[in-house]
């Protein structure tokens, strides 16, 4: 039993990270995901956990830095987001294309 709601953990992944980069993690059985920035690494481990039915070994996170982004002479900033590299048990793994 979690002390996690898994309806609220749902939300806390917002997407799965597909890059060059990324695809070369998945040899280390080891995903990317962009998360919420208040999500907590528990409760990132919870939310794998329950949505894919795996074990989650490690989680590292990081918030990059702000980009700016200029509008005309209008100068604002992308917004902050943050980033998890979860990495799985080594019989676990995460089909994120189907039948490809």
């Amino acid at each position: 039993m979690t002390k996690y709601d898994p309806r609220q953990l749902a939300d806390l992944i917002i997407k799965p990270i597909v890059t060059e980069k990324a695809t070369l993690l998945l040899e280390q059985n080891k995903y990317v995901f962009d998360v919420l920035p208040k999500a907590t690494k528990p409760e990132i481990k919870a939310a794998i956990e329950s949505l894919f039915e795996v074990k989650v070994t490690k989680v590292n996170t990081h918030r990059p830095p702000r980009k700016k982004k200029r509008v005309g002479r209008f100068i604002g900033y992308k917004p902050q987001y943050k980033r998890a590299i979860v990495t799985l048990a080594e019989d676990d793994q995460i089909i994120l294309f189907p039948d490809v």
